[in-house]
């Protein structure tokens, strides 16, 4: 199975390293650096500490690029990362970058996409057609769904974030073979089925991605059907943020959806907290550390976030834990 931890900056990939993901102060095209696809994302500045976010596995891994793409998979799981400059129009070149990975999915034979990440500059901002730019963006990604991706399994889950870089980085995880079940929400309408109010196109993601039994958790925030809920409030934010991901791992939503079994809250890892005032950190690190586990590794990033009246965003991977 694969497995990612969180580390320091600096620290080396190991045995096995698919991907290094550094949450720093540059950013810039991904490289291969000592056979470790690595992607700097510019996420925190010379007074916020950084981190990498390192995915190993358990085989031999082989490295290489692909058009814009660098990559690295064993016999079981592809790690994917690519680049898309700023631009005043993102559709045509987020529509080819993801035209590439369903490309580089196919020929490798890795065709199902189990969880992605997309980082986004000047997300609440305008493009030069007047279009916020994670509208423009999402145009892009649904055109490359609809005409590139033909694996029958459907939408992996994903997060959609602001960044502080100058274009969008972007990274996804693939696997050759196993049971992949995208999950959605009862409490939230499909992304894919939002309004047409939220932009020419729908994000092209699912809630939540179970891959044997672990569930990757897309970036969650205080939405309920379609609209966000207590504009301005931080803790009421928090408090339905919380509730959907704590209802999208239960056992009740899974069993309707076909899944035996279900997760809570003290079950979530690799936690990261997106929140949008500098400010509001003390508060965000309390509610976190009240809500999840004392040994969940977590980090908080702060960001703008998909929605200008959104506050906080979190994602995580829930594995059932060992007993002590």
């Amino acid at each position: 199975m694969i497995e990612s931890r969180f580390a320091a900056p600096d620290a080396p990939s190991g045995d096995g390293a698919l991907a290094r993901i550094v949450f720093g102060a540059t950013s810039g095209r991904p490289v291969i650096e000592d056979g470790v696809p690595t992607l700097h994302l510019r996420m925190t500045d010379d007074a916020r500490e950084g981190f990498a976010e390192i995915w190993r596995s358990a085989g031999p891994v082989r490295s290489g690029a692909f058009n814009d793409l660098v990559f690295a998979h064993d016999d079981a799981f592809l790690f994917c990362a690519g680049y898309i400059p700023s631009s005043g129009r993102y559709t045509e070149a987020t529509r080819k970058a993801y035209a590439d990975a369903f490309a580089l999915v196919g020929e490798l034979n890795f065709p199902k996409i189990f969880r992605m990440w997309n980082f986004i500059p000047h997300i609440n901002g305008e493009n030069g057609e007047g279009l916020e730019v994670y509208r423009d963006f999402c145009r892009g990604r649904a055109v490359a769904f609809e005409q590139d991706y033909a694996h029958a399994s459907g939408m992996p889950a994903a997060t959609g974030i602001g960044t502080w870089g100058n274009g969008v980085g972007f990274y996804f995880l693939a696997c050759r073979e196993g049971a992949v079940r995208h999950i959605e929400n009862s409490r939230q309408t499909p992304a894919y089925e939002y309004p047409q109010r939220y932009g020419p196109k729908s994000p092209s993601f699912a809630r939540g991605t179970l891959l044997g039994d672990t569930l990757f958790v897309s970036g969650t925030a205080s939405i309920l059907g379609h609209e966000t809920m207590h504009e301005g409030d931080l803790e009421r934010q928090w408090s339905v943020a919380i509730s959907n991901i704590a209802h999208l791992i239960g056992a009740d939503n899974l069993g309707a959806q076909g899944v035996d079994g279900g997760y809570t809250l003290r079950d979530l890892d690799q936690i990261k907290v997106y929140y949008r005032h500098a400010a509001d950190l003390p508060a965000v690190t309390k509610l976190a550390q009240a809500a999840f586990h004392p040994d969940a590794s977590i980090r908080y990033l702060q960001v703008d976030i998909c929605r200008a009246d959104l506050l906080v965003e979190m994602e995580g991977i829930a594995l059932h834990r060992r007993s002590d």
